[in-house]
């Protein structure tokens, strides 16, 4: 059986020309020292939870293909669907086969793959019945018993980082986006810089994935608690962090060392749950 959605939902325009004319998110997890946080930790906790190699990975809204690059270098059979036509185009390149395509209406048949990643589509859904749609898409098209991740954006992080650039004290129009996202989880586009976004809060997170019918659901903070301190040291000096700097080293092992505290989950920048069909 495939997918019940014959004609696939539109895209917001606003979304598309976001990431199709506005930034480049090729560069996002390799140009600063935060996005280079936020790989490395994504890295090693899906890495924790994959099965083995040559399974086959879905990587839902995968965008231009920076989690495809290295499943593909792991070994993975890896198949990326993304709404946005400059990303396909980009992950071409990474050696996955690539499909233009919407997380809340995948093409692929029930139970066609091992593990499925959902890394960006629930930061642009802004209704709850959309996120659950995609999670259940996710469900449908990964075997029983597989590995459905889904990353989220945590609900503070406008705060901490707006902190970071000195933002929140300086930019009216920053204070009161943050404001907004504070109080509903919701970005309007044009503001702050940003598109279209929701950000989660760990709880709404983990209750969406088990109201897709999902198991054993498991949230961690991927950057975990010091992520801040790499953007108000890169904003602030001009320089950029290499990975190999101490303070990078530092907050690397500061998220390593939070995972065990719930409470330490909503400082993190985004949020990675992990579960079972």
């Amino acid at each position: 059986m495939t997918s019940t959605h014959e004609i696939p939902p539109a895209i917001a325009p606003e979304i598309l020309a976001f990431y199709g004319e506005t930034i480049d998110e090729s560069e996002r997890l390799t140009s600063t020292a935060d996005g280079m946080l936020e790989m490395v930790r994504t890295q090693e906790l899906l890495r924790r939870h994959l099965p083995e190699p040559p399974a086959r990975v879905l990587d839902v809204g995968g965008g231009p293909g920076a989690h495809a690059q290295w499943l593909v270098e792991d070994g993975y059979t890896v198949h990326l669907v993304d709404p946005v036509p400059r990303h396909i185009e980009q992950a071409r390149e990474t050696g996955a086969t690539v499909e233009l395509g919407d997380a809340r209406a995948l093409t692929a048949d029930d139970g066609t793959y091992d593990a499925v990643l959902v890394l960006g589509p629930l930061y642009h859904l802004l209704q709850r019945k959309e996120r659950l749609q995609a999670l259940a898409e996710a469900r449908r098209v990964v075997r029983p018993g597989g590995l459905v991740a889904a990353a989220a954006i945590g609900r503070y992080a406008s705060l901490f980082e707006h902190t970071a650039t000195t933002w929140l004290g300086t930019k009216q129009r920053v204070r009161d986006a943050v404001v907004d996202i504070l109080s509903t989880g919701i970005h309007v586009p044009g503001r702050k810089g940003f598109t279209a976004a929701y950000f989660h809060t760990a709880d709404q997170l983990a209750e969406e994935m088990t109201t897709a019918g999902l198991n054993g659901v498991s949230v961690y903070g991927i950057e975990g608690p010091a992520w801040g301190a790499l953007k108000a040291a890169e904003q602030h000096t001009g320089a950029r962090l290499d990975s190999d700097s101490p303070l990078f080293a530092s907050a690397l092992e500061a998220a390593r060392l939070a995972e065990p505290y719930p409470e330490l989950l909503s400082t993190a920048s985004h949020m990675l749950a992990v579960a079972r069909a």
